[in-house]
């Protein structure tokens, strides 16, 4: 939308409207972008300065004698988002991107703006904004929305979200993650190749008791093995079942939900989709489930590991790649190891170990996550989470398993920001089809039970057990900065080493108790 205000040379210096900061100077013609037309009008209308129509070009009776011009392009919305739009009776629309963590940013437009907020962008201050790269003093970050990801959000009625890439100065911006993920689609689509994602989220449920004190909300929910728990999942079905319903309207495929290895935690399944619908729709997960819950009094937490005796919330990633024809590129049945894989399938699963200890830094992006990747310690005999660089067929204690026909990731936690763990993860993999990488070992053991003195003489390697040492090895791996770009990898890098500090500068309860009277 625009319109210009051109004062005369008498009341130029006299304005009183919201516009009087931009002291506009005799015969200059001021550009404005917004999406509030109706309102600068109405100030307008307020002041002793009346409109004219410029299209028209007649005055409009109702106001004051003439010292503007005004014309109005207001950007049209394409007849099948209308029809969405009315269809659910969409009046406000989430411009929704996220964060360099994965968190979810908005702000709430009437869906008169829609169609601005395509074209334009949602204003932002992008200093406000983690990892944006921004400065107080530098341009907004204006969020452009994606209308083909245009759905309304069923736990809010009459609201809408709109899926955003980030643009500074009419440019798209290095620092967003989906634009790096959208650099890396495009990267497959030169190709013919679309990579198909499978996400699996896993997520604990948790109440605040009067103290404030966290608790499982079903204290019931005990057991030492307590997966796939009858009573466990049944005690906690009107969340579940409530999630799932406002999932289920927005194209979401459920097919299953189990209650997982932990106490109190969940998992719901959906059917693969592209690597960027995928990566929307795991973010669209976290923002419902959130709300959800809190609306029920409680707190749905995707933290990787809330409790250090009990697996941590996982979510895999589901791996293969599809030819322009949809043709399953990583399936080949004449495979000699029975595994049903191509060789690109495995020249893309050896790019994901060579560049494991790199990846581990997008896939397990915070301090807590290091906690989920440790062998034992789990009451239920295991931890579901890898420790080591490996690769076999269906063994769910290696990094890449391979159920028949296709790759499973499961490196990632359900902090992670899937966004980055998806550019990341074609990355490495074409880099390991470039480069014709091998698997050099397929390994069919349960890596649980190992000796470290085992696993290196088998010639495993072990994963960053921190923080600090997945940030080292992404920094000493410069393949991700070339190929994602070295301004968001830079800044990923430099906020993730704030936080292993602020981390490694905090005194625990545990510390307190094993050192306070030690000595």
């Amino acid at each position: 939308m625009r319109f210009w205000i051109i004062p005369s040379r008498k009341q130029a210096s006299h304005i009183n409207s919201p516009y009087k900061q931009l002291d506009c100077p005799v015969g200059r013609v001021v550009n404005f972008w917004r999406s509030g037309l109706a309102s600068a009008l109405h100030s307008l209308r307020e002041s002793k300065f009346p409109v004219r129509n410029k299209t028209a070009g007649s005055e409009q009776r109702s106001l004051p004698e003439t010292f503007c011009a005004c014309q109005e392009t207001r950007p049209m919305l394409p007849p099948e988002t209308q029809r969405l739009i009315e269809q659910h009776g969409i009046k406000y629309v989430l411009a929704q991107f996220v964060d360099i963590h994965g968190s979810s940013k908005t702000k709430s437009v009437p869906v008169t703006g829609l169609a601005m907020v395509a074209e334009d962008g949602a204003g932002f201050a992008g200093f406000a904004i983690c990892g944006m790269g921004m400065e107080p003093h530098g341009p907004d970050f204006m969020a452009k929305g994606d209308l083909s990801s245009l759905t309304p959000v069923p736990w809010q009625p009459g609201y809408g979200r709109v899926v955003c890439i980030g643009h500074v100065e009419g440019k798209p911006w290095p620092y967003d993650s989906r634009y790096v993920l959208q650099k890396q689609v495009e990267r497959l689509s030169q190709r013919g190749w679309t990579l198909n994602t499978g996400l699996e989220p896993e997520f604990s449920l948790f109440k605040r008791d009067a103290a404030g004190s966290l608790q499982m909300v079903d204290a019931s929910d005990n057991l030492d093995k307590p997966c796939y728990d009858y009573k466990g999942l049944s005690r906690s079905r009107e969340f579940l079942e409530r999630l799932t319903e406002a999932l289920q309207p927005v194209g979401f495929d459920i097919y299953q939900i189990d209650h997982e290895d932990a106490n109190g935690q969940f998992e719901i399944n959906y059917t693969y989709s592209d690597a960027m619908e995928s990566a929307d729709r795991f973010t669209f997960f976290r923002m419902a489930a959130g709300e959800i819950a809190n609306d029920m009094g409680m707190i749905c937490s995707f933290m990787p590991k809330p409790d250090p005796k009990r697996a941590g919330n996982g979510m895999h990633f589901h791996l293969s790649i599809a030819s322009a024809s949809n043709k399953n590129l990583f399936h080949d049945a004449s495979d000699p190891s029975g595994m049903g894989l191509s060789k690109m399938a495995y020249h893309f699963a050896a790019g994901l170990l060579a560049h494991g200890p790199a990846l581990c830094a997008f896939a397990a992006p915070t301090v807590n996550s290091y906690k989920r990747l440790v062998v034992g310690n789990s009451l239920s005999g295991a931890t579901w989470a890898p420790e080591f660089i490996a690769f076999g067929a269906n063994n769910r204690s290696a990094m890449v398993r391979v159920p028949y026909g296709r790759l499973e990731f499961r490196l990632p936690d359900a902090g992670c920001n899937p966004y980055l763990v998806s550019a990341a993860i074609i990355a490495a993999g074409l880099d390991g089809i470039d480069r014709q990488l091998e698997i050099d070992h397929v390994c069919n053991e349960n890596l649980y039970k190992l000796s470290l003195e085992e696993i290196a003489a088998r010639g495993i390697k072990t994963l960053p057990q921190s923080l600090k040492e997945a940030c080292d090895a992404l920094e000493a791996d410069p393949m991700f900065a070339e190929v994602l770009g070295n301004e968001i990898v830079g800044e990923f890098i430099r906020l993730k080493r704030m936080e292993w500090v602020e981390y490694s500068r905090h005194v625990s309860d545990w510390e307190v108790k094993r050192y306070i009277e030690f000595f």
